[in-house]
């Protein structure tokens, strides 16, 4: 059945972006739902695939024309949201929408759409573990992952407000839960 969302939400480092991409790389009856930012692009990243990479002046109009579904200052000067136009988007082709939101983005989209939407809460199996996995990455400085960690935190005591948490001890178990969870909610609600 098309016409539902799932929200798939993580601190950073969690894995989500690599549970993501295998989720919509296979016969998942999901299309991804670009998000927008004000952040700088990484490498590889494409506008309008990864993101829709915007100024912050952008972004901040765009919040009050109320073109987002959800959006959140994550960081100082970091916003990241949902556009409506992107569930308009996926929904007219007859999909379900695959939303990668931040943790309060994630529980303020539940909480609009209680009766179609699957929200996911990607669990880390520890805090250094996912200090690990921030420093490996190699794209943030020592103070930036201190903060990232801290958040995390905060976050990770959000969990049990999302409708199934998957821990990421094991990538590839990972994924395969996420699947079988979307797969259950699409087909048998």
């Amino acid at each position: 059945m098309a016409g539902k969302i799932i929200i798939v939400s993580a601190p950073s480092g969690a894995g989500k972006t690599s549970i993501i991409k295998e989720v919509i790389s296979g016969e998942m009856p999901v299309e991804f739902s670009v998000s927008a930012c004000t952040r700088a692009k990484r490498e590889g990243e494409l506008n309008g695939k990864d993101y829709w990479f915007l100024s912050i002046d952008d972004f901040k109009e765009r919040i009050q024309e109320g073109d987002f579904l959800e959006w959140e200052e994550v960081y100082k000067d970091n916003y990241y949201g949902t556009l409506r136009s992107e569930l308009s988007r996926i929904w007219n082709k007859g999909k379900n929408v695959l939303i990668e939101a931040d943790v309060y983005g994630g529980i303020n989209i539940k909480n609009e759409y209680p009766e179609i939407s699957l929200s996911i809460f990607i669990m880390p199996p520890s805090v250094d573990t996912l200090r690990e996995r921030l420093e490996k990455r190699s794209t943030d400085k020592a103070e930036s992952i201190e903060t990232r960690v801290n958040k995390a935190l905060e976050e990770i005591s959000l969990a049990q407000k999302f409708d199934v948490i998957i821990v990421n001890d094991n990538l590839d178990e990972a994924i395969h839960e996420t699947k079988k969870k979307i797969r259950e909610f699409v087909e048998n609600s």
